[in-house]
């Protein structure tokens, strides 16, 4: 026989325990089976394999069941929070960030007019001016990493 057709007939003894045959499959592989000892053996290999691996497969008990599926509720909850809490991040972000471009002019005169009125150099004020500026980005990164920190090390308890 030609080797192809051994291949084939493989296949066939494959799909067959996966999914169903059609008619045509199903004749190809009988009239192959009929005239070949060797895929013969095969096709008895691999049903009691499966009929091995069938009956080795672990039974549960329906409480442990029961808490794992309890545990991944949780679980999926939790990530759906997080992802609100990152979309309110993202949002509080962009209004700041809009907010910081809308005010820096302002900001900047504010600055310069504070520093002129008070006789100081120019790089004092601009200095005051680029800390006040990300000022608040600083606290609101410490706060975030604070609060991961803590998140952390309540999860690993």
């Amino acid at each position: 026989m030609r080797e192809e057709s051994h291949e084939r007939a493989l296949q066939l003894i494959d799909k067959m325990q996966v999914e169903s045959l059609t008619a045509a499959e199903r004749e190809e592989l009988e009239a192959h089976l009929e005239g070949c000892v060797h895929c013969q053996k095969l096709e008895r290999q691999t049903e009691l394999a499966l009929r091995a691996f069938r009956a080795a497969a672990p039974r549960f008990d329906s409480s442990l069941v029961l808490k794992t599926q309890m545990q991944v509720r949780v679980r999926a909850r939790e990530i759906a929070e997080n992802a609100a809490r990152l979309r309110a991040l993202w949002i509080s972000c962009t209004l700041s960030w809009v907010l910081g471009v809308v005010s820096a002019p302002l900001m900047w005169r504010g600055f310069e007019w504070i520093g002129h009125r008070l006789a100081l150099s120019r790089v004092v004020w601009v200095t005051g001016f680029a800390l006040a500026w990300i000022a608040p980005a600083v606290v609101a990164a410490a706060i975030i990493a604070w609060r991961q920190a803590e998140r952390a090390v309540g999860n690993r308890q």
